[in-house]
């Protein structure tokens, strides 16, 4: 049974709600349940980035019910076979990589829809409760509450944008900075044309009227982008919240082990 974060996800998104999320690269469910219990939105289970398989994004969709939070899937192509694999397991998005066109966003709803799209229908899996769904509520919920977010990281898709955006079915795109840095050969994310990119795509959805995900550093950066029409931002990764928390941790220490052995300079 999902519960109601996972189930409102796709409204709370394309409504523009305020969105907190974490990417998952650990193929394990203990980091989801983590970040469920600390009241995180969503998490996005890395395949892309990640060494996940399709057993362990089996594993860490059932810990996001269990710690009651929206279960997302980066897969790693876009396919409709990843795809249908992780709705299958009981993801609510769908992350995909690389959507340069219009015929990529297409092919993206047409795999998470069964009315009009392509998805490959089974009632004896986790998203239909092993059978415990009639076909056709099934059939009407999947489709009402699976989100589709297209990653907008190549030089290419800047001069569809408007095409994209445009797509039926289509619910938000996701600002791929790093991608787009490395493909312009840019020094930073900060640089002209990087930040060139960043505008015109929030332009675009400003003017399409769909919401915007994008992975910031901090509260500060989110809420720069939140100005600029931003909603949903991805805030780290299970490792990167854990180094960081070691890192600090071990500054500390540092910090008493030098006081304690040079008491003197206190």
């Amino acid at each position: 049974m999902q519960t109601s974060a996972q189930s409102s996800f796709r409204q709370r998104l394309v409504s523009g709600a305020f969105l907190a999320g974490s990417f998952v690269k650990t193929p394990s469910p203990h980091a989801t349940e983590i970040l469920g219990n600390s009241g995180f939105d969503f998490i996005v289970v890395d395949q892309e980035h990640a060494p996940f398989d399709r057993v362990t994004t089996d594993l860490v969709l059932l810990a996001a019910r269990a710690a009651g939070v929206a279960g997302v899937v980066r897969v790693p192509t876009l396919t409709s076979d990843a795809i249908q694999a992780s709705l299958d397991c009981g993801a609510v998005g769908i992350l995909a990589p690389h959507v340069a066109s219009v015929a990529d966003a297409e092919a993206l709803v047409a795999a998470c829809r069964y009315r009009g799209g392509k998805r490959g229908f089974s009632g004896v899996t986790r998203a239909g409760r092993y059978g415990g769904s009639k076909m056709w509520d099934l059939v009407d919920s999947a489709d009402a509450a699976v989100a589709t977010i297209a990653m907008i990281e190549d030089p290419s898709a800047l001069a569809e944008i408007d095409a994209i955006l445009a797509v039926e079915g289509l619910d938000a795109v996701f600002i791929g900075r790093g991608d787009l840095t490395v493909a312009f050969g840019a020094p930073t994310r900060d640089a002209p044309e990087v930040r060139n990119a960043v505008d015109t795509i929030l332009a675009a959805a400003k003017k399409a009227g769909k919401p915007v995900c994008v992975m910031t550093d901090n509260g500060e950066e989110s809420a720069g982008f939140a100005e600029r029409g931003a909603s949903a931002f991805i805030l780290s990764s299970d490792q990167g919240f854990l180094r960081r928390a070691a890192s600090e941790t071990l500054a500390q220490m540092q910090t008493a082990r030098s006081r304690v052995e040079n008491p003197g300079a206190r």
